[in-house]
């Protein structure tokens, strides 16, 4: 080949050569317009195709084993092989899941659930506050006292002998634990009037003195008797019913004045006594009625229709009066008998001119003139296993007796035994309570008539 035509094939795979460098420098800017990106940012390397070249790029180095922690990013697992389960397959079927956890109810301390069912399930039907017992089921309180009028704590079933009918029992409740409270509460508004607005004052600490858990019913009496409020839990309903019986005002008469331009004189006609100028003037005191005996009827009605299935509550009369009954239409054996019957319990905040030291002593003396007589209420309290009542003079006595009576209704010791039945026989039975220790007084009901049967 002459030199000519050499030069020539050399100029012709230069002009190839830069044709095919030309066609590689242009590839990656004419994909970007294609794919409406900007020659400014090129795509990932691993979206563009590699161009075609005649140089081979060496293969990547392996990365060498180094002494380094290993890393702590999770391993994928290996696929399993056909036929065979995974390891977390395996675990699943071998550890089921626990089942889901039951709903816990709680009760408060001192009720029980209802006997149906597991001991520690309640029955979504029942209220979980009450429990329901036989009604030959006898249960009373019981309050010990030292010789200087203090609560005796401490003592056990063992040390408590019951009798009935002079008959021992065996003992099959014992407790003394706290007791929810149904109280009717019972205010005398035919004192003098210093002795209620004494009263009045106190009304803050009688509400003080009960207990959320506690429902109260508050009544009035002196001429008659008055509802004032059905039982509530709820203290501010208690207060408002309080503030508005301060509004009402006792008795402010005195001796009867029997002479004189305000005497009460008999009928006159053109100022001459009927009768002519000889008629000898009488006259008649006028009579208040006290009727203290139909008030504890009245509240003792309210507290039968309390469920009396219920043993969780104790029920309680507190009567806030000087004590003296007149004109009632029931008699004390008749209350008695309602009182006895359907455990109910009277205490007493005895107020006014019966609170004096030595005024008892001229009780009959009282009751011979016709005047009412002062011991009807510490005949009630001994005999429901009240106690002796209290006997108050000043603000601050009275308050500190309002805590005291209800401290030892909610905590006296509770017995109960299961009474022999007696069909068709609803005749008194006799309770004595004996606690072989010295130096100690025992409060408790002394008898009670069985009840009749809830069926």
């Amino acid at each position: 080949m002459n030199q000519g035509a050499a030069a020539k094939e050399r100029s012709l795979v230069g002009a190839a050569r830069m044709v095919a460098l030309a066609l590689v420098l242009t590839a990656p800017a004419m994909w970007a317009q294609d794919n409406g990106q900007s020659q400014s940012q090129p795509p990932a390397a691993q979206d563009i195709p590699d161009a075609p070249s005649a140089v081979q790029r060496p293969a990547p180095k392996l990365q060498q084993p180094t002494d380094r922690a290993p890393s702590t990013a999770p391993q994928r697992e290996p696929a399993p092989e056909p036929g065979k389960s995974s390891s977390a397959d395996t675990a699943d079927t071998e550890k089921p899941a626990p089942p889901p956890m039951p709903p816990v109810e709680t009760i408060s301390p001192g009720s029980m659930p209802t006997a149906e069912g597991p001991k520690n399930q309640i029955a979504s039907d029942e209220d979980p506050y009450k429990f329901k017992v036989a009604v030959n089921q006898v249960q009373i309180p019981v309050l010990v006292k030292d010789k200087q009028g203090r609560r005796v704590d401490g003592l056990l079933s063992k040390d408590f002998v019951v009798k009935e009918n002079d008959v021992p029992q065996k003992l099959n409740y014992f407790t003394s634990d706290p007791f929810a409270l149904s109280v009717a509460v019972v205010i005398d508004t035919a004192l003098p009037d210093v002795d209620l607005q004494k009263i009045n004052e106190t009304y803050s600490a009688l509400t003080a003195a009960f207990s959320q858990y506690d429902e109260i019913a508050l009544y009035t009496y002196s001429s008659t008797v008055s509802q004032i409020t059905d039982f509530t839990h709820r203290p501010e309903r208690l207060t408002a019913a309080l503030d508005e019986l301060k509004l009402v005002r006792g008795r402010n008469n005195g001796p009867p004045v029997l002479g004189g331009p305000i005497a009460s004189g008999p009928p006159m006609v053109n100022g001459m006594p009927v009768g002519g100028p000889g008629a000898v003037p009488v006259n008649t005191p006028p009579v208040e009625s006290h009727v203290l005996n139909d008030a504890i009827l009245r509240a003792a009605q309210a507290l039968i229709k309390r469920d009396r299935t219920d043993k969780t509550r104790h029920k309680l009369i507190l009567v806030i009066s000087d004590g003296q009954e007149r004109g009632s239409t029931a008699n004390y054996k008749e209350v008695m008998r309602v009182l006895q019957t359907f455990e109910i319990e009277v205490k007493a905040v005895v107020v006014g001119q019966s609170a004096l030291p030595g005024y008892r002593q001229v009780d009959k003396l009282h009751h011979l003139l016709w005047q009412g007589y002062s011991d009807i209420l510490p005949k009630y309290t001994h005999a429901t296993g009240g106690g002796e009542p209290y006997m108050e003079l000043t603000r601050n006595s009275i308050e500190d007796a309002y805590a005291s009576v209800t401290s030892e209704a909610r905590n006296a010791y509770t017995l109960g035994w299961n009474a022999a039945p007696v069909k068709g026989s609803s005749a008194y039975r006799k309770i004595e309570v004996i606690v072989y220790k010295k130096g100690l007084n025992i409060y408790t009901k002394a008898g009670y008539y069985p009840a009749p049967s809830a069926h």
